[in-house]
This record gives C-alpha cells, sequence and structure tokens, in this order.
C-alpha cells in the first residue's frame, strides 16, 4: 500500500490538495464481470432489415445473453451495486480511471468490507451457476434463431469477482538521485493532480448534494389539485447520510459549500419524516429555506472539463473492469 504522507508540509499551512495528499491513499478496485450483451452479426440484421424493410447498414441491434430478471441474477447485480456503493462512500474521486482517494484511517475498514463482498461476490456465482442450465435453456426459448451456444460459457466459474490494490500516485524517490529533472517533472504532475482531486470532490459534493436537496423539496412541495406527495423516509435518511460523508470525508477547501451544507443540515436537525407529514407550517418552512440552498448549490456546479493530466491508459483484458471511479 503506499500512503501520501508529505512529510516536509508543515500541517499550519498546508492548502487542501496538500492535506489530501498527506491524509489519503490511492485505493484501485478492479470487477471481474460477465459481459452478457452480445451485438448482432450482420447476417442476422439483414433478416430484421428485411422483416422490416430496412437498410441493415443503418441497424445497430444487440441481445442478452441471459434474462437478467432471474433471482440468481439479480443477486450478483446487487452486490456489485453494494460493493461500488461502498467503495463511492468511503473515497473521494482522484484523476486517474478506477482510482479514488481513501482516508488512511479508513483502510482497515475498507479491506474488511471488501473482503466480505468477495464472499458474497463467490456466493452469488455458485448461485448462478447452479442455475446456469436452466437459465440457458430459458435463454433458448427466449432468442430463438438468435441463440448461439458459442456465446455462453461452459460454466460461470470465475466469471465473477473483484480485486484491489494501493498504487503509488507519488513520484519514486529513485528518479530524484538519476534525473533530478524528471522527479521535479513528476512532482509537478502529483501536485497538480491533487489540485485537480479537490476540485472533483467539490463538484461531487456539490452534486449530490444539489440533487439529494432537489428530490427532497420535490416531495415536500404540492401535486396537483394541492395533493400532498408521497414522502418516504429515504428523503431524510439519505440527506442524513451525505451529512455525515462530508463530514467526514470533505477536505475543506470550498467555505461557501461548507456553510451550505452547515445551513441544510441546522434546517433538519431533529426533525423526522413523521413531523414533516404531521406538520403543514414545518413542511412549508423547511421546503422554502431547502430551495434556497439548492439554488445557491447549483450555482457551485461547473461543468468543466477535467483538466489533461491523466496519462494515457494500457487497455486491459477482456473481461475485467474496473468499477466506477
Amino acid at each position: 500500500m503506499s500512503t501520501l504522507t508529505v512529510a516536509d508540509i508543515p500541517v499550519s499551512v498546508e492548502n487542501p490538495a496538500q492535506r489530501l495528499r498527506r491524509i489519503a491513499a490511492a485505493v484501485r478496485v478492479r470487477l471481474r464481470w460477465w459481459g452478457v450483451h452480445r451485438a448482432l452479426t450482420h447476417s442476422q440484421k439483414e433478416e430484421i432489415g428485411a422483416a422490416t424493410s430496412a437498410d441493415a447498414r443503418l441497424l445497430t441491434a444487440g441481445k442478452k445473453l441471459i434474462d437478467s430478471r432471474h433471482e440468481a441474477v439479480r443477486r450478483l447485480t446487487s452486490v456489485k451495486t453494494r460493493l461500488t456503493n461502498f467503495w463511492r462512500g468511503l473515497s473521494l474521486p482522484y484523476t486517474e480511471p478506477g482510482v479514488r482517494l481513501i482516508r488512511q484511517a479508513d483502510v482497515e475498514t475498507f479491506v474488511h468490507g471488501m473482503e466480505e463482498f468477495r464472499e458474497e461476490l463467490q456466493e452469488a456465482e455458485n448461485g448462478l451457476n447452479a442455475s446456469y442450465d436452466e437459465i440457458k435453456d430459458d435463454a433458448q426459448r427466449r432468442l430463438g434463431r438468435l441463440f448461439n451456444p458459442g456465446d455462453y460459457p461452459q460454466n460461470v466459474r470465475g466469471l465473477f469477482g473483484v480485486e484491489w490494490d494501493f498504487p503509488s500516485v507519488e513520484p519514486p524517490s529513485y528518479l530524484m538521485r538519476i534525473a533530478p529533472e524528471v522527479y521535479e517533472q513528476e512532482r509537478q504532475r502529483v501536485t497538480a493532480r491533487f489540485d485537480e482531486a479537490v476540485r472533483l470532490a467539490e463538484q461531487a459534493f456539490a452534486t449530490e448534494f444539489a440533487r439529494l436537496l432537489s428530490h427532497l423539496t420535490e416531495r415536500l412541495g404540492e401535486g396537483e389539485g394541492g395533493q400532498r406527495k408521497v414522502f418516504r423516509d429515504s428523503a431524510v435518511a439519505n440527506l442524513s447520510e451525505f451529512f455525515s460523508r462530508f463530514d467526514q470525508l470533505n477536505v475543506r477547501s470550498n467555505p461557501d459549500l461548507d456553510r451550505l451544507v452547515a445551513q441544510a443540515q441546522e434546517l433538519v436537525q431533529g426533525v423526522k419524516p413523521q413531523d414533516l407529514r404531521d406538520n403543514d407550517g414545518l413542511r412549508r418552512l423547511v421546503a422554502s429555506e431547502m430551495a434556497g440552498v439548492q439554488t445557491s448549490v447549483e450555482r457551485m456546479i461547473v461543468d468543466a472539463p477535467r483538466r489533461r493530466i491523466i496519462r494515457p491508459q494500457v487497455n486491459g483484458e477482456g473481461g475485467n473492469h474496473a468499477a466506477a471511479g
């Protein structure tokens, strides 16, 4: 594991990027997943084109090898979703695809959680394998002449899994000795990457915050004819989870965002979802105040292109891909 300690920067004069660089570790997650979508062959598209009087050269068509609604498939998808959410919930974005930044203090929690998810994936894969013949027979009935036995492996052993590592994002120290100028270039590149990581973290927090506020205010508003809309506990619970994660992972780089989060947190402090259902005055107050916070947050969201400080990536093997970064 590579921890990102910058020992020569006094804590008292750190800027947010330097602080992030000191307290964080880079973590990369790779999911191994069986891709169940296939493009139709040219002859299959020609057949469809003939049936619909369409030019096959202008058609884009594909098929799913198995029914994604099958319980065994849905269990795998559920593990994948929860795994990805766990990783993202403990980490901040970074400029390298598939790599995120995690607090060094959270590394042990991360590894323990990922080991549990790896076991869950193995169990879910075993469940899919046990139902595999049934699933293939169902696919053959559904796909008809589009069914191709060659699309299907003999079994699904080893097609699903997760791995992780902690890549170094610091310039190698030996460069200082053998090529000082190259080392300095790499040091500046790393500095720029962490500056960008701070910006990405700000934008990620602001975007998520605005989305949660939008959902809450929309649910608190009135529907057609002045009817109340359905208001679920999750509208408040998700916002509370955001406050907790923001407090834990925020690099304190944007005082305005900090202030708006604190303002929203104060508005719902001690407020239970049932209170918002029972008290019309409280409901209108929270909706109005949150809408004002939402407007301010949305002004912070910038759709700016990522700076060109990302090195070209070498394509990995066919079945492997990184979890969304």
